[in-house]
């Protein structure tokens, strides 16, 4: 009893030149992904992102995405924090590594690290995110730690060059300040003679 259709197997052996073309449900817009130019790559690795959602009635921590976690240094000496999902290309991560900020080990697991940044640019609008990033193992993690603590004093150490700097600024103004103040004093002096 052949009803003249064809059964599930003969579905399965259709010709080679079959090539059926399927309209996505879902039309994702194209994402460029891009380094600066000037910008130099120190580190990448695949790792799963996750972002603490407070926002919620029962916050809870949320899968951001997975890919590759970058630092990237920009010549001018900031390192940046970059990670986008693999699937669709969507920013999950991307800041500045700041002196102040602290990988803390996540509980329960050793190849997992939390910290805390005051403006994330993920979304594009900054905002403060409390992420999570977990490795295959310990041993990347401890990678990604011993990277991203090199980074962080390489720009504490920056900043504190910095002050300095600053640092002789104000006492060249302060001297500027006494300058001024005594040529006053001699015009003033001129005036009552």
């Amino acid at each position: 009893q052949d009803s003249g259709k064809p059964r599930h197997a003969d579905h399965l052996r259709l010709g080679s030149n079959h090539d059926p073309q399927f309209e996505p449900i879902v039309s994702l817009p194209e994402q460029e992904i891009k380094m600066l130019e000037d910008e130099e790559e120190l580190f990448k690795m695949l790792a799963k992102l996750f972002r603490f959602a407070s926002e919620n009635d029962l916050p809870e921590w949320k899968e951001r995405g997975t890919g590759d976690v970058k630092l990237l240094k920009h010549k001018k000496g900031t390192i940046r924090l970059l990670m986008w999902w693999d699937k669709t290309l969507k920013t999950c991560a991307n800041h500045y590594i700041t002196p102040m900020m602290e990988l803390k080990p996540s509980v329960g697991s050793d190849s997992a690290w939390v910290w805390n940044t005051h403006a994330d640019f993920a979304d594009e609008c900054p905002k403060p995110e409390l992420l999570a990033i977990r490795f295959l193992n310990a041993e990347n993690a401890q990678k990604f730690k011993t990277k991203f603590e090199e980074r962080r004093k390489e720009i504490k150490e920056r900043e504190k060059k910095g002050s300095g700097k600053n640092d002789h600024a104000e006492k060249v103004a302060e001297k500027l300040e006494t300058l001024s103040v005594k040529e006053e004093t001699k015009e003033d002096a001129e005036e009552k003679q």
